[in-house]
């Protein structure tokens, strides 16, 4: 009988052991009673959170070992409203960085990154931060006379280049642009145009602009922004800031501070008109995160 109370006790006392180690090692974000702390107080504790950029300017780029552009100007004023002074930059190819973000290797993705369906059922979207047109990177005096995509996809003779995981990509997989290749970064597109490697490069009219701007030297010159139509469906554009899922603490305490910013013109474009965004890029509540999520586009009449 005394070896059996005494296998009940031992057995008992590791009951408890086992219970409290478990209770130590629970996830969630509350942030207290043992649990794990969420993504936003973990950052607000740091004094640093950790953005995956594609070095695509004038979005997020470095500068002189330096993080800047338009976003991380937007991220720097609302991640310090919101209690976290510094920003940390992982450089990431930008079809890596959804899977990049997922992996934990980043807390968010600073890229200005297109709302898409596919992409909103990997990862969360801000509301919009910036307004998106197209338009095409060509040799100097624009010889084939290419203006928007639809150019491009009438003739075999063309060859186009697009940035991995861009929505310029899908656009030319839609369109069935036959000689089409993709490249990891906007400086390899730009060298596929100067070495006549490629007709034509397809991005954000901004980021083409910014490039051709900075590289005075090179013999490009950007067409003027389009907004590309896919079976009819003018295909308006938003770029946001991305999230895990599982970040929605973090997701809304951002669209609070970003709301304040965009709603106000003159704020805005104090934050982000020194990378060359106008009021044109500046949002205006004609469409939501929500409804590029689900692919639907305004009509042409309500865009």
């Amino acid at each position: 009988m005394a070896r059996t109370r005494i296998a009940y006790s031992l057995a008992a006392l590791l009951s408890v052991g086992v219970l409290g180690l478990t209770a130590g090692c629970g996830g969630g974000s509350g942030g207290s009673g043992g649990e794990e702390e969420s993504t936003l107080q973990q950052a607000i504790d740091a004094g640093t959170i950790t953005v995956g950029f594609a070095g695509e300017a004038p979005y997020s780029f470095e500068e002189d070992g330096e993080l800047t552009g338009a976003t991380v100007a937007l991220h720097r004023e609302i991640f310090s409203a919101l209690g976290v002074e510094n920003l940390d930059g992982v450089n990431t190819e930008f079809g890596s960085l959804i899977p990049g973000l997922t992996a934990n290797r980043f807390d968010v993705v600073s890229a200005g990154m297109s709302i898409l369906p596919e992409r909103c059922e990997q990862a969360a979207f801000s509301n919009p931060e910036f307004m998106y047109t197209t338009a095409l990177m060509v040799a100097e005096g624009n010889p084939k006379n290419l203006q928007t995509l639809d150019d491009v996809a009438a003739s075999d003779d063309v060859s186009l280049v697009t940035m991995t995981g861009a929505i310029e990509s899908d656009y030319a997989s839609q369109l069935e642009i036959s000689n089409h290749s993709e490249v990891g970064t906007p400086q390899d597109g730009m060298d596929a145009v100067t070495s006549g490697r490629a007709d034509a490069f397809a991005l954000t009219g901004i980021s083409l602009n910014w490039m051709a701007d900075n590289n005075p030297d090179a013999a490009v010159e950007v067409t003027e922004s389009f907004v590309q139509e896919i079976d009819g469906v003018p295909q308006v554009g938003a770029g946001a800031t991305v999230f895990r899922t599982e970040d929605t603490e973090l997701l809304n305490a951002y669209n609070e501070e970003l709301d304040k910013i965009v709603n106000d013109e003159e704020r805005y474009l104090s934050i982000v008109g020194d990378y060359g965004f106008t009021a044109e890029e500046r949002p205006d509540g004609s469409i939501s995160t929500e409804q590029l999520c689900a692919g639907e586009l305004p009509t042409a009449e309500s865009s």
